[in-house]
């Protein structure tokens, strides 16, 4: 069917409520608006989906959802684990509360147990659910930091981690092989909990989590000497971070933590901000001024879903410096490793990970603490994955893992990046170096004075919809048939293509293969130090510029930096 006839089914269908039906009426005249929600099936990829909300196969909506829940439950079913149950939480996005119960039903009505948290919670905390609780999958509702509009489903496996190779795969076959809505089973709530099908999750995995997390504190005598002196600001942005942050601060014994009263409560139309993203420096406007006011030593916004964390410290009196996502990260890494090593705690085989459009920093960090690094692709689920693989083969100990879009992992509680353990090792950090007399700007530049002044940016180009996908389509496809020679008057030394698996170094004019999956997504390796990477965006209608440089100061890096990203930033 095209796009036209796909819309008067809907519009017409039994199967489809009537709520549907009079939303899909109102558009009747609206040719593009039809076109673009039928036009395709809203995918689900290897992250799961990520959408819209509204009616249509190319919108989250009861049908994408169960469609996707369906697929899901038709593998787990050919995988015998039915009775070990699917865990599902979701955020404070609009409809999420609504697709998790039908995502919970549907699973029912395939006779799959479900343990669903009945409020909103961290997405880490469903990844640590689903191996607290022994099940066999995990579903979270979010769309983690994207606009009011859209709302998400991602899947995790067993392990706790988002769903990798093989899994990922045959699942979508699942999903892709349901072409008829009206096969998609459902059963009434009253039915499944009589037949012993839905459960409700309880506080106890909340207070577990909590103190699970304070376990990983190294310097619990710091913080208790020195939380009266350092002052905190904390946003959720509307989402799911609040109780949890609060709880484990008041904890661990922080007394001045100030919450930016406007972004406490959840709110699925962020009416604060423009966009819920703890990498825009917009977001924190409210709590830059909170900071301002209270005179605090380090400012901390959660994504809704809370499994990212951005930072903001104090630069002078009322003047305040944003973090990188490579910065917070590596700010916690050398903290945690440093800590480790005075304390005795570093294994010999301990491994760090991070993916391969993170800080090249990392590589003199881990050459530093002795540690072997594996750089995975853009995602946290490589990171989970190979935190699995470490733990199957005991070959190396996990430390440390990050991925530069402002998420990381302290500990294997989680195998997802978590925001909320971030909070919590930031403060820590914080107040161990205030107590050294150290404020964490000063901190950070003596880890570049100790490594040297590696500096990473991105750009990304906005293309929405059919032309959009097109373009970006376009500019992917004119990279990899005729790749540059020199960027912003930097030679390429090594050209990687990671769809097709190959590597070409033109120094010694040789060819070989990546190691990693394959994915749509292009590597050059520069002369001095430097490197881009463009891919394009899984969750947004974006393509991505990835640079990083370093040199012997901060200002000659930052100037190569921004001629890199001027590069990307014209590009046609």
């Amino acid at each position: 069917m095209d796009f036209l006839e796909k819309y008067n089914y809907w519009c017409s269908s039994k199967t489809f409520d009537e709520e549907t039906h009079q939303e899909l009426l109102k558009i009747k005249d609206n040719e593009n608006e039809i076109k673009e929600r039928f036009y395709k099936d809203l995918e689900f990829g290897t992250a799961g989906l990520r959408g819209i909300i509204g009616a249509g196969t190319n919108r989250m909506n009861k049908y994408t959802v169960t469609k996707a829940t369906q697929g899901l439950a038709n593998y787990i079913l050919k995988t015998g684990k039915q009775d070990k149950g699917v865990a599902i939480g979701f955020d404070s996005r609009h409809f999420s509360p609504e697709f998790s119960m039908w995502a919970a039903l549907c699973l029912n009505a395939n006779g799959i147990k479900t343990y669903r948290f009945e409020t909103l919670r961290p997405t880490p905390v469903i990844s640590y659910a689903v191996r607290e609780l022994g099940c066999v999958a995990g579903i979270v509702v979010t769309a983690s930091h994207n606009p009011p509009e859209y709302n998400g489903y991602k899947v995790y496996w067993e392990d706790g981690a988002q769903i990798v190779p093989p899994v990922d795969g045959e699942i979508i076959e699942e999903v892709n092989a349901i072409t008829d809505y009206s096969k998609i089973k459902m059963m009434d709530l009253d039915e499944a909990i009589e037949k012993g099908l839905y459960n409700v999750i309880d506080d106890e995995i909340d207070k577990n989590y909590i103190e699970t997390l304070k376990k990983l504190v190294l310097n619990p005598d710091v913080i208790k000497n020195n939380a009266k002196d350092l002052k905190i600001v904390y946003t959720p942005l509307h989402g799911t971070g609040n109780i949890p942050v609060q709880t484990i601060l008041k904890e661990l014994g922080f007394e001045n933590v100030y919450v930016v009263p406007e972004q406490e409560k959840p709110d699925g139309d962020f009416p604060t901000v423009s966009y819920p993203n703890p990498e825009d420096p917009k977001a924190f406007e409210l709590a830059l001024a909170l900071a301002k006011k209270v005179d605090a030593d380090v400012i901390l916004a959660n994504d809704p879903d809370a499994d990212r964390l951005g930072v903001f410290v104090k630069k002078a009196e009322s003047e305040y410096e944003m973090f990188t996502g490579n910065m917070s990260a590596l700010f916690i890494a050398e903290y945690e490793l440093s800590q480790k090593k005075e304390k005795g705690l570093l294994p010999e085989n301990g491994a760090m990970v991070t993916t391969i459009v993170s800080s090249d920093l990392t590589k003199a960090m881990a050459n530093e603490y002795n540690m072997k690094l594996f750089e995975v692709l853009t995602g946290f689920k490589w990171i989970g994955e190979k935190i699995k693989q470490f733990e199957q083969s005991g070959k190396y100990e996990y430390v440390f893992g990050f991925e530069e879009s402002y998420g990381c992992l302290v500990g294997t509680h989680a195998r997802d990046k978590d925001g909320i353990v971030a909070v919590m090792a930031t403060c820590e950090a914080a107040a161990y170096y205030k107590s050294k007399g150290i404020s964490c700007l000063e901190q950070m530049e003596n880890i570049y004075k100790k490594y040297g002044y590696y500096k990473e940016g991105q750009i990304a180009l906005t293309f929405k919809g059919i032309e959009g996908a097109e373009k970006i389509k376009s500019i992917m496809e004119k990279l990899r048939n005729n790749p540059p020679m020199e960027l912003a008057g930097l030679k390429v030394l090594e050209f990687r293509d990671y769809q097709t698996n190959i590597v070409k170094n033109f120094r010694n004019n040789t060819t070989y293969e990546t190691g990693l999956p394959k994915s749509n997504v292009l590597y050059f390796d520069l002369e001095n130090s430097s490197w881009c990477c463009v891919r394009p965006s899984g969750t947004e209608p974006k393509i991505k510029f990835y640079c990083g440089v370093c040199t012997d100061s901060g200002e000659k890096s930052n100037e190569k930096l921004a001629e890199l990203k001027e590069h990307w930033g014209n590009i046609e």
